[in-house]
Formats: C-alpha cells, sequence, structure tokens
C-alpha cells in the first residue's frame, strides 16, 4: 500500500479576503459612473495572499489607473483598506467608506496614452 498526504493541512490554510455585496456594489456603483462618464473602461477583481484588490484600467492593455485593496482583519498594515496608483497610496482607512471619497477627485482622471 501506498503512504497516505494530506494535502491541505488546516494549521497553516490561508484566510481568503473577498469583498462582501454591500461593498462591491459600491465600487460597481462608483466604476458605472466613471464609465458613462467616459472616464474608466475596464476594471479587475483579483485574490492575493491576505487581499482582494479591485483595480481599475482607462484601457485594457495598460496598467490600472488605481487599485483599491480590501486588506485581511489583523493584517501588519495600517487600515483594512487601501487606494494606491502606481506606487502612491492615495487612501486608507478602516471601512470602505472612509476611502471611496478619494476616488470622486477629478485629478485620479490620468492622460496615460
Amino acid at each position: 500500500m501506498g503512504n497516505v498526504f494530506r494535502l491541505i493541512d488546516r494549521r497553516h490554510k490561508r484566510k481568503i479576503v473577498a469583498f462582501d455585496r454591500g461593498e462591491l456594489g459600491q465600487l460597481l456603483n462608483l466604476y458605472s459612473r466613471r464609465v458613462a462618464a467616459g472616464e474608466w473602461r475596464d476594471y479587475a477583481i483579483d485574490f492575493k495572499a491576505g487581499m482582494a484588490v479591485f483595480s481599475v484600467f482607462r484601457h485594457a492593455a495598460e496598467q490600472p489607473l488605481f487599485a483599491v485593496a480590501k486588506l485581511a482583519p489583523g493584517s501588519q498594515r495600517n487600515g483594512d483598506w487601501i487606494v494606491v496608483s502606481g506606487p502612491r497610496r492615495l487612501a486608507q482607512g478602516k471601512t470602505i467608506a472612509d476611502i471611496l471619497p478619494v476616488l470622486n477627485k477629478p485629478y485620479l482622471v490620468f492622460n496615460r496614452g
């Protein structure tokens, strides 16, 4: 007989971070308004180790204009939500309501091409 190997060790199982329905609704509401204004064109949702990321693009083939990250509870970073644009941190907060106002500012519309 062969040996039995455990593929998943419960002690090392990583916690999956995801957007809940309300959070995703707020992000998509803002996204749809900016698409209607002709400013944004595409988005992506990624699930990385300890975070869920909502990225917005002007053109699908470019780097994201910005990304909204929901971090795992108890992470080492300050704030559970972060908005970044490239290497710059634009906002951070404990709730999505804390960071959404920065996304409505007109300076986030970059002309990259």
